[in-house]
Formats: C-alpha cells, structure tokens, sequence
C-alpha cells in the first residue's frame, strides 16, 4: 500500500463520516514529498474545523507525512465553453458534486430552472422542510455553484419548505 493509500484508510476509519455529516467530502489525491494532498469537495467550510484533527490523524497513521495541504476540486469550464447552457452546467454541478453530499441527509437538489443568470433550485427529500436548509444553500451549495458557473448572477431556492414531510432536522432541532 502507498503513502496516499495509507493515509486514505486513516481517513476512511474515523474522519471520513464527521466530513460527510457536515454536507462535504474528502478524499487524499497523493503524497508528495512529505506533503498529503486533500481535495475538498461539497461544502467549503465543513473541512476547515476539522484539518487539524485530520492532519494529525493522518501523520500518526504515516509517519513519512510531514504536513496537509487541502485544496478544492479543479475549477469548472469557463462560461461559453463547450459544455453547454447554463442550465447544462448547473444540472451538472448538482447531479455530480452536490446531490452526492446531501443523500447523506436524504437530500436532493433538483434545478427547477435559470432565467437571465439565476439559477432556481428545488430542495427536496431530508432538505425540504429542513431548518438548516438555508445554510446548506448559503454555505455548501451556492459557493461550489458559483465556483463553477461564473457567469451565474445568483441562487434562488423555490422550495416550499412548509410541505417538507420528513426534513433531516425539524424546526424543534434548532
């Protein structure tokens, strides 16, 4: 096994749910000389809380890691690119980076529609109802969609919250 293998499976044994729970993901892309390299993808702030636990975890489980560098997923194609409309590219971003992160909660985000550059998304599932909803929208999913769609002007979320059945933490949660 090599060291970013290793230090994967340190990550996978204790941190790796913590990460998931707080609506991101993590994943060691290699180690090189010395240095462990995370990408961070999903909610940019959920990893932040927790880099000192995860780079100690992971120097006491490889001894030949000397320090962690984190990074987010590489950047988006640029607007007019060949990837498509706007609403191609968020349908994307939501169906490959943040639906995966926010099934962990029985969530989905579905684009309900873009018109003149903003992007109308449907939160559905555990999100819909959920009285965390606005800050998974504010956090977690408005700054990776911005991140890869710079020529959106904005987010707004179309959800009707009140007819949430089953939301992942109620309003008496708070």
């Amino acid at each position: 096994m090599d060291l970013a293998e290793r230090a994967a499976a340190a990550l996978e044994r204790s941190v790796l749910p913590s990460v998931i729970a707080r609506g991101a993901q993590v994943r060691v892309v290699a180690v090189e000389d010395g240095i462990a390299r995370l990408e961070v993808t999903g909610s940019p702030g959920a990893v932040l809380p927790l880099a000192s636990r995860i780079e100690a975890l992971i120097r006491a489980a490889v001894p030949e890691v000397t320090g962690m560098r984190i990074t987010g997923p590489p950047a988006g194609p640029p607007p007019g690119s060949a990837a498509g409309t706007l609403a191609e590219r968020a349908r994307h971003v939501l169906d490959a980076e943040i639906n995966p992160l926010i099934a962990a909660h029985r969530g989905h985000a579905a684009l309900a529609g873009v018109d003149h550059g903003w992007v109308r998304i449907r939160l559905e599932g555990g999100c819909q109802g959920c009285s965390l909803a606005e800050m998974t929208l504010r956090q977690g999913i408005e700054p990776v969609l911005r991140a890869r769609l710079p020529d959106m002007t904005g987010l707004v979320d179309v959800t009707d919250h009140e007819a949430g059945t089953q939301p992942f933490f109620s309003a008496a949660k708070r």
